[in-house]
Parts: C-alpha cells; structure tokens; sequence
C-alpha cells in the first residue's frame, strides 16, 4: 500500500487564504521512499502571527515558485496514493482549493486522518497534538509548523501506527474491521485494508494473547491472584525487629539504589511519627512542606505496620492524580526496596471500571448514539482491552464524546450480575475488589472512603489504620458526598436510558426481544412497558416546568450574579421560602407519583420475566432495566428532600449557568456542619488516622484543621498528636516575595479601571524581564478574562505567548503542556491552579498572587457557615474565611519552589497583607522565603539583581 503524507502551510485557515509551504513523504512497504517540499509565493502578505508559528516571512517567500509550478512536481507524487495528514480535514481542504484555483483536477484518492487512527492504536497518548505525539514517540521533531519538518514526523508516526497495527492479534483487527463493516468513508476503507493485511500475514509463532468470549484480554481469572506472602510465616522477618533496623535497612537499600541518595530528615522524622502513631493507635496530624517526601513517609510505614501485624492499611489522596502517581512510580520503588514481598492495590470507585457486560452488549447492538464519535471509542477501547490490567478509565484518553460513550459501558452496582454473569472471572471491578482484599496496603480517594460509609463500609475491607493524604480537602469532600445532589441532565439521561426511540433505550429494546420470543405472557409484557412510555414522557414534561420555575427564581435573584464563576447561585431557607414554592410542590408531587408508579410497574415485570427467561442478552437487558428503576427511584428522592427541605442541619440552594439556563440547573443539599460526622465515622471508630498536607496549620497552630475536622480537642496527646515538619529547600535562598505597597487596592468584589491598567502594566514588564516563565493565580474568573487580551497585546511584540484558562483552554493538564513546551509563555489561572500544578524547573520563574483568596462570603455554605459563627458569638471572619483563605495561599505559594534546584519570586499583588491586622498570618504561614516591600515601579529592578545573583 502506497500512502503520501502531507502538511501544509498557510496565511489562514479560511478558504481564501493560501498555501506558503507544502511538505511530502511518500511511505511504500512501511518505508519512507520519496520527500518533496517547497516554499511557496502566496498572493497576500503573510499576517505576523502565522510569522510567529512558522518562521516562515514575506522575505523567504518572495522568490519561492507559484502554487501552479508547485502543483506541478507534486500531483504526480500523489498518482495511486491514499493521502495521509495530521488533521487530514485542514489540508485536504487547501489542496482542493489550490487544484481547482490553478486548472488541475482535484485529488479524489482516499484521505486519512492520523488523529482518529492514533486515538484508537494509542488508547493512552495523554494529547494528539503533533509535537506531543512525537515527544512520545520519541522522534525528533526539530522545526514544528514548518510543513517539511511536520511532514516528516507525520510519516514516521504513520509508519508507527502500521507497525501497531502488524502487532494487534488478528481477533482485534478483525473486531475493529467489524466496527466499520458498513462504513463508506474512507476511514471504513483503510480498516477493512487493514484487516486484508493481517489476515494475509497472519503470524505462524505460538499465539500467547488470551481470549475470552472473542476479545483479546490482558488478564486470566481475577480469583487466581495470589498474597504476596502465604499463611503467617510470610511476615517472619519483621516480626521481632524493631522499626528503627527496619528502616536503616530499607535506606541502605534506597543509598545502593540511587548514586545521590541523600537522607531527608524531615522525612525520616515524619516515617518515624506515622510509625509510632500506629503502634500507640492514636490520631497524627503531620504537616509536610513542600520537598518532604511525603508518600514514602507514610507508605514506608503502613506497609511495614501492615505487614507485621497482619492488618490492612488504607491510604486515601483527594485526586484520582496522585493515586496513580502512588501506583506509577512509589509502588514500584518500594517493591525493589522492601526486604519483604508485599501487595497494594488502589480502588477507585466503580465507575472508572469498564463493565465487559455492557461493552460486549454495545458492540452487539451497535448501540451507537453518534456513529463516527462512538466507533473511534469502541475500537479505541478493544485495542486497550488487549493491553490494560485494571480497566480502569484513567488509562485512556479521551477525546471529543469518548466520555459520554464511557458512560454508557462504566460498571455500576444497580446492573451488576455478579456471580451471574458470564464476565465475573474477568470483571476490572471485582478484580480492584479481590485485590483490595488481599493486600497490605489499599490506595484510594476521598469520595470513595465517603461512598464506603454510606454503603455501610461494604465496599473496603474492613480495616482500623487509615492515612488520609492531601487532608485540607477531606471536610470539603467530606460535606459534598454526605450531602446530595440532582442535576437537570441527570434525570433527564435516566428518562432516556428506559425510552430514548424505538431502536434504542431499554424498554424498546425489551420490547423487540419478547416479540421474538415465545413467552406466554409476551403481549401483557408488552401491555405494561406500553403504558410507561406514557408516564415517562409525563415526568420529563413536569421535570422541564420545574426545572424553568426554579431557573426563573435563580435568574431574578439580583445577588445571583455574584458569583465569581459566572454561575448563577441561590440559598434557599426553609424559613423564608418564595412566594411560588407552594406550587412547585405541586409539580414535585406528580413526579413523585408517577416515577413511583413507573418503579412498581417495572419492578413486577422485571421479578416476573427473571424466572422466565435464561437467555443471557435478555437477562442482561432486565439487569440494566433495574438499575435505570433505582436511579430514578433515587433522584425522585432527592428531589423531594431538596424542595420539603425536612432537615434545618443542611443547607439547600440551586446553581445554573446564564447560558444554558434551566438546562445546567443543580439542586444541592448539603449537612451544615460535617465535623461531627468526620468524628462519628473516623475519629471515635479507627485506632489510628494520620492527616498529612503541605497545608494544615495556620499561624503555625493546627487547631483550625482540628476543628473543621472534628478532631478536638488537641491538647489530649494520647489520642491526638501534631507535628509540624520544615521543607527541606531552602527558601531564603531560593525564594523572594514582593509586595509593591504603593499598588491600587481592590474595593469590593470587582476590580476598577485603575487597579486592571496597573496590574496589566506590571505584569508586562515583570514578564519581559522574566522572558515569561510565568504563572498569574487569579481569585477571579472575571478579571482573568478582562487581564488576558490586554496582556496579550502588551507581550505580542516580545514574542511572549499568554495562555488563560477558559479563555485558550479549560482543560488544566492541557495549558500546563502548552506553557512548558513553550518557554516564554505566562500562564492565567484561577481556582484550580492554586494547587496541584507541578511546574518544576526553569520553566516557571515568577509566580503572581493578584488578591488573597478569600471565598465569595455569598455562597450559600460559606454565608450559613458564617450565620452558625455568629451565633456561637465569634467572628466569622476571624474564625472561617482567614483561616481557609491561608491555606489556599499557602498551596498557591507552594507552586513556586518544587525542588531544591528552583529558584524564583513570588509578588503578591494584594496589598492587605501589610495595610490590614489580618495580613500577617498570611505571611507568618510562609515556609521562610525573603520577604521584601517596594513600590511598583522598583520591582523589575529587584528580580532582575536577585535573578542575577544566581547566576554570580
């Protein structure tokens, strides 16, 4: 097979502009065979932004042949070749436009996109943009957007995606081929090619994949995963040996491992706290700067305690991020440094499992609710069945509807046969469940810790030592899952689950197989599911009339718009209700009736066809059915707690979006305080909770941690002890805080003319100094959309690139890439951004605190936690909001320094640090860096001296 692949430059990407530079490499037999590339004159001057992308002016241009000679040597390159490109769309479009413009006929061979085809050969690569692929290919892509450059490293990705397909065990080929069986696009064509080329080549050595109900796994029976160690002899080695000779062996082991190993004493110390708060079982609160080693300081001993005592350990993160970085790269580590085999296993919650019932299912019906989007999905997911071990979600990338697609084939425990179905032994979640069982240590999250509780600890194993990682968010998470809450499109998706159209939702679809079965009672089956349909269509119409009542509530409450995100918000008091409630309670009162009527219908008919029928697609139909029935019977729940607010402890309001108006309404109710809670299902229950954060103390004092907690008192240390450990960096070297004192001060929520033209101005010239290497925190999503385009303006000419979330992107991972692939580049961000982002390196220089980050005293958790405050009589201010927003500094410093080589300057652009009696804790909470006030106008002149101190 012949394929020419091809990039083109342009002034544009609108069909009047032209082509200045065009790239090809023709590929025969896998191998790279011809090269053709050419600059090209355009017809108009080239704009300075495509200067900038390419290198490319109006200079090289100059003498370049026309785009008609250009054609001319290329065209007969192209003669019997499917055309290949990266965004395949952009350039088969110009090279239309360009044959018709200079009298040739257009190209009318196939045309293949790369995107599609690496999305379902590569189910991991984490961005398909052309340099990122190449970084993980590993090819070197000197020149990107020049088209001769990216021409090439298109086709060396092409040869790499023809020599996974060569790789794939035919079944998968064939399944894939299966996908596209009727599909006249090109994309059809090149799949069936490709199912041809394996079949004709099929491998004469030994097969060793493994199949199962014609799927290529990764994985044998889940229930044939061993212990690490058998019986109780397996721990013998630590059983007399006491902690402190364990743990010199286990750093002789890291010293032999790594040539630099270097001790950290605060790590030492922390392992040596986690380690005696077990064995004495009482509560830690550790604080662990930045640099400290935090993982090893709690995994070194909960594997040690767990493995001695023959106890599990459950270790949970708030991110699904670093539950992975813990099974990535600690896990591993400590597997070649532990003196003993052991076991960790992470649980996530169900959802991120792929349910091989329900993707067989899909495939069979070709249940596809958008055709091109969903096929690339399932053919990515069949490529990662062969490869992944844990089938977890994590492990793909998706990209335009993969994840509404994921929605549809994720595990649930509503339409789990368990035992009764014919994947058990293969199942992704019951297999994190078996290993979960027979580990050491368990690796989870926060919301799965909070769903364990609610499912009455039926989920975990049963265990009394827990460490709880990244702890400043457990109240938090701790308040949104023991609370609930009901969004318009949730009700909705579950309507449509049971009655979408006649092909596909789950009743039609139980409707077409009682047609084809025999069954006695099939045209009473018939009769009930009929007599639903009805009812459903009842309760989208009730649900659509609520739903636009509440918006219009939300939507003409004038402190709505206070919202920093833009959403609208509004608290609801069960005391001060609006005029309208009365009828909507009406409404609430149909919506229950009905759903509770739809839920006895379909329940009966469920129990009554389970004994009739063995067949395993119909049994498996009836198992989702009942899943669909208890999430309605759930949401209808919700609703009623949310509008008869029964308890006065919760705090109930409603959230939706100016744009997408009752269709983005959320009901929220949420327990006031959930400290108690925290107590009751940890604290007074578990021998031993160890909280570890960068981020726990504020003015050097625990007790706001404790109390937000529910860990009080602290002046028990028997069953309590604190402990504050320094970071190992050296701030006062490494780090220098500005504060410009003579700068604007912010009145209220909303920033004035003066204080947005200073910062703009500001930020410009630190940037310039910096040569960008920036990152801007902003408390706002409001004024990072008014800084950006100015901000922009002000560094277009210094080439200085400025990347703004939501604005460029909302996907954090992805403007992360893009500032560290482009040096002089200055990044906005908002909440998000505060903490978690790990820039280390040159790559981020200067980090900028535009205002402290208080939280909007309107959101209705914060204003009924500041209303409880009061009538404790203390200030809410003092008690709540400084204290929450000093730990978010903290974090948002913290992004700065993230290893002992970084060197940079923070500049706080908010001036109540040195004006308010406030101020100070925020400072006295830094880990130690110089701190240093000027007025505006000297502060380049300081970062350029301090910068060059560094270099001295």
């Amino acid at each position: 097979m012949r394929y020419a692949v091809i990039d083109l430059e342009t002034t544009g990407d609108q069909p009047s502009d032209d082509i200045i530079q065009v790239g090809l490499v023709v590929i025969e037999d896998g191998a790279i065979r011809q090269r053709y590339a050419s600059l090209v004159k355009p017809n108009k001057a080239i704009p300075e932004f495509i200067v900038q992308l390419t290198g490319i002016t109006d200079e090289m241009v100059a003498d370049a042949p026309p785009i008609e000679d250009v054609l001319t040597d290329m065209l007969p390159l192209l003669e019997g070749s499917a055309l290949v490109a990266h965004n395949a769309g952009f350039d088969h479009m110009f090279l239309r436009y360009a044959c018709e413009r200079s009298g040739y006929l257009p190209f009318d061979g196939r045309v293949i996109d790369t995107i599609p085809v690496l999305r379902i050969l590569f189910p991991a690569l984490t961005s398909l943009q052309l340099s990122m692929v190449s970084a993980a290919f590993e090819l070197d892509h000197d020149r990107p957007h020049q088209a001769d450059s990216d021409a090439e490293v298109t086709a060396l990705i092409w040869i790499k995606c023809l020599e996974k397909f060569d790789s794939l065990p035919l079944l998968t080929v064939q399944r894939i081929a299966q996908l596209y069986e009727n599909d006249p696009s090109d994309m059809g064509w090149f799949m069936q090619e490709m199912r041809l080329r394996k079949e004709l080549n099929v491998s004469l050595d030994p097969d060793t994949n493994r199949y199962f109900r014609q799927y290529a796994l990764n994985v044998d029976d889940w229930d044939e995963e061993k212990p690490a160690r058998e019986g109780k002899d397996g721990a013998a080695g630590l059983k007399d040996e006491p902690f402190a000779d364990f743990y010199e062996r286990i750093q002789a082991n890291l010293r032999s491992k790594f040539e630099h190993y270097e001790d950290r004493e605060a790590q030492k110390q922390m392992i040596m706290e986690v380690e005696r708060s077990f064995d004495a079982e009482r509560h830690l609160m550790v604080e662990a700067g930045t640099g400290t080693g935090k993982s090893l300081g709690y995994l070194i001993p909960s594997l040690y305690y767990g493995i001695k005592e023959d106890k599990k350990v459950v270790v949970s993160t708030h991110t699904i991020n670093l539950q992975e970085q813990l099974r990535g790269r600690d896990i591993p580590l400590l597997h070649d440094i532990f003196p003993v085999p052991f076991r960790a296993a992470v649980l996530k919650g169900r959802s991120h499992y792929l349910c091989l019932r329900k993707f067989e299912q899909k495939l069979y019906n070709r249940d596809f609710a958008n055709e091109k989007e969903d096929r690339v999905s399932a053919a990515q997911m069949i490529v990662w069945l062969g490869e992944t071990k844990h089938g977890d979600d994590e492990e793909l990338y998706f990209a335009g509807r993969g994840a509404e697609f994921w929605q549809t084939v994720a595990s649930d425990t509503d339409s789990c046969l368990n035992r009764m179905c014919p994947w058990f032994k293969k199942c992704f979640y019951h297999r994190a469940r078996h290993e979960a069982n027979i580990a050491d240590v368990i690796i989870t999250n926060h919301s799965l810790l909070f769903t364990d509780v609610q499912a009455e600890n039926r989920l975990l194993p049963a265990y009394k030592q827990l460490v709880i990682d990244e702890a400043h968010h457990f109240e938090e998470v701790a308040s949104k899952h023991l609370g609930m809450d009901l969004h318009y499109g949730s009700l909705v998706n579950t309507l449509l689950w049971l009655y979408k159209d006649a092909k596909s939702g789950q009743l039609p679809n139980l409707q077409f197989r009682l047609q084809r079965g025999t069954e006695e009672k099939a045209a009473e089956w018939n009769a009930v599911i009929e007599s639903v349909y009805p009812r459903l269509i009842r309760i989208k119409e009730e649900w659509d009339k609520l739903t636009e009542l509440l918006y219009l509530l939300v939507s003409e409450r004038s402190d709505a718009a206070g919202s920093e995100t833009g959403q609208l918000v509004m608290r609801l008091k069960p005391d001060a209700l609006p005029k309208a409630w009365s009828s909507l309670l009406v409404i609430e009162e149909n919506i229950y009736l009905e759903a509770t009527e739809i839920a006895k219908k379909l329940d009966r008919l469920v129990a009554e066809l389970k004994e009739e029928t063995d067949e395993f697609t119909t049994s498996s139909v009836l198992t989702d059915l009942s899943g669909s029935v208890k999430q309605l019977v759930r949401q209808r729940d919700i609703l009623r707690f949310f509008l008869q607010m029964p308890q006065s402890d919760y705090v109930y309001w409603l959230e939706a979006s100016p744009f997408y108006k009752s269709k983005s309404l959320q009901l929220f109710a949420v327990p006031l305080d959930v400290s108690h809670l925290l107590k009751q299902y940890f604290f007074e229950t578990k021998d031993s909770v160890v909280l570890a954060s960068a981020t726990l103390t504020v003015n050097k004092s625990f007790q706001y941690s404790a109390s937000q907690l529910g860990l009080q008192p602290l002046s028990d240390e028997e069953k309590v002890k604190t402990i504050q450990l320094p970071s190992p960096f050296q701030y006062r070297r490494q780090a220098l805080v500005l504060i410009p004192r003579d700068f604007p001060s912010v009145k209220g929520a909303t920033a004035d003319a003066a204080f947005l033209d200073a910062l703009v101005g500001s930020l410009a010239d630190v940037a310039v100094e910096t040569k960008g290497r920036m990152l801007v925190l902003f408390t706002s999503h409001r004024m990072l959309k008014q800084v950006h385009p100015e901000l922009k303006e002000k560094l277009k000419p210094h080439s200085i690139q400025v990347l703004g979330q939501g604005v460029d992107s909302g996907n954090r991972s992805k403007l992360i890439r893009m500032f560290r692939s482009q040096a002089a580049s200055v990044l906005l961000g908002t909440s998000s951004f505060w903490e978690g982002v790990d820039i280390p390196g040159e790559a981020l220089t200067c980090l900028a605190i535009v205002r402290l980050p208080f939280q909007p005293p309107n959101h209705p958790l914060v204003e009924a936690k500041n209303e409880q405050i009061k009538k404790n009589n203390q200030n809410p201010f003092t008690t709540l909001s400084v204290p929450q927003a000093v730990i978010r500094f903290k974090q948002g410093f913290g992004r700065l320094v993230r290893t002992a080589q970084d060197r940079g300057v923070v500049i706080i652009y908010d001036t109540r640090v040195l004006e308010t009696s406030y101020g100070r804790n925020f400072l006295y909470s830094l880990p130690g860096p110089k701190i240093e006030h000027m007025s505006t106008q000297h502060l380049v002149t300081r970062i350029s001296g301090w910068m060059g101190e560094e270099k001295e």
